[in-house]
């Protein structure tokens, strides 16, 4: 329930406040995967036990992701956003201390769950403290932030390792963290819409009967395809770059990094789906991030992979906050559980990308690597016609209960 006055605030701040938390934050889950062969030789084991400092943090995330909306329900977003920050900030510093495989793999787990109560709680804030018009451009800036972490994290983690070693990129992002919660406390407003007579059993009740909705269920498995098609395609592109264009360190670096021209230009997705409608302008960026990804896997040009790596990350972070706008429409009085939910099942594709993706690499053929996760993406494709909204439901990102 949104208040009916909301008073005046600093809107645009709020919006750059809350695409920089998403983007520092969920940063983290991405910068393990360019350190696998580095991590592999620090600590004695094969990659594919590397690539689970990555998928601990989706899991933990995913988990996680289940449980903070609730409890923010009952005692307000900004108190979780403040707790969470302050908590990963100190984790965080930590994991820059550690030299056992096995308790850096339990503390990667703890950012997760703890990095777990911003998506969200970001969601949900922006539905209640934004006015109706400025909501979608809010929820999309809020959700490129988190997908243009999966790049930015890997080109940090890289540069900041070359310069200064594996640990320095924990010490300089728990800096980060620091500033990130001085910006929350001093110039995020506090919400006022914690509702103490919320009981916590029946809104994870909720969350059990979303998946007997066929709608939502089909969203929730175009949201599955999202991040694990990203990370995947992330993973496989060094390798890839490594043996077949004999790329180094730095310059596979610059084509990770080609793909934020992706993310910027999907600013303007809440716009096209004003004009188009949202299911249209799902169908077009699931088509673009499937066409980006085979592009990919059967170019024999370098300046051409990297122009699919841009077309398949904009197809991607398109899709990503119009599904979300979908699943909050679709579920009505419960979009602030489904909004959870959907953010649950996104990092379920997140932890599970890395693996598919190593089990693909050890096969060796790089244009069914890229072809299996496009595949994936044109499942999504194909559901996404069986998702029907009403023309008189209009877009928006309300995701309060």
């Amino acid at each position: 329930m949104t208040q009916p006055n909301k008073p005046l605030y600093n809107y645009p701040l709020m919006t750059s406040i809350l695409f920089w938390c998403g983007l520092v934050v969920l940063s983290c889950m991405y910068v393990t995967i360019p350190l696998a062969t580095v991590l592999s030789d620090i600590f004695h084991k094969n990659i594919t036990q590397v690539a689970w400092l990555a998928s601990s943090y989706s899991i933990c995330y995913a988990v996680g992701c289940l449980l903070y909306g609730p409890f923010s329900d009952r005692y307000g977003r900004k108190v979780f956003l403040v707790t969470s920050i302050s908590l990963l900030t100190f984790i965080t510093f930590a994991i820059g201390f550690i030299d056992n495989f096995y308790i850096l793999l339990i503390l990667r787990g703890l950012q997760g769950l703890i990095s777990a109560a911003f998506a969200p709680i970001s969601l949900v804030y922006a539905g209640e403290m934004f006015p109706p018009e400025k909501r979608l451009t809010a929820v999309g800036f809020v959700s490129s932030g988190l997908l243009m972490a999966g790049v930015v994290g890997q080109v940090y983690s890289g540069l900041v390792n070359e310069l200064w070693g594996w640990q320095a990129i924990f010490f300089l992002l728990g800096t980060l963290y620091f500033l990130t919660l001085i910006l929350i406390i001093f110039f995020l407003p506090k919400d006022e819409m914690t509702r103490p007579h919320v009981h916590m059993l029946e809104a994870f009740k909720k969350m059990t009967l979303l998946g007997k909705q066929t709608q939502l269920l089909l969203a929730f498995c175009i949201t599955f395809s999202l991040l694990l098609s990203l990370v995947g395609m992330y993973t496989i592109l060094g390798s890839y770059l490594s043996n077949q264009f004999g790329l180094t360190e730095n310059e596979i670096l610059f084509v990770r990094s080609a793909g934020i021209i992706g993310m910027l230009l999907s600013l303007f997705a809440g716009r096209l789906a004003q004009k188009l409608g949202t299911t249209l302008t799902l169908k077009t960026g699931l088509a673009l991030a499937a066409a980006g990804l085979f592009g990919i896997g059967v170019s024999p040009s370098l300046p051409f992979i990297i122009f699919a790596s841009i077309i398949f990350v904009l197809g991607i972070a398109t899709a990503n906050p119009i599904v979300i706008s979908i699943v909050s429409q679709l579920a009505g009085h419960a979009r602030g559980s489904a909004v959870s939910f959907n953010a649950f099942i996104l990092f379920v594709g997140a932890s599970t990308g890395p693996l598919l993706a190593l089990n693909l690499i050890e096969m060796g053929v790089y244009v069914l690597s890229f072809s299996v996760l496009g595949c994936i993406l044109l499942v999504g494709f194909f559901l996404s016609f069986f998702i029907k909204m009403t023309h008189s439901v209009q877009v928006t990102a309300t995701t309060s209960n």
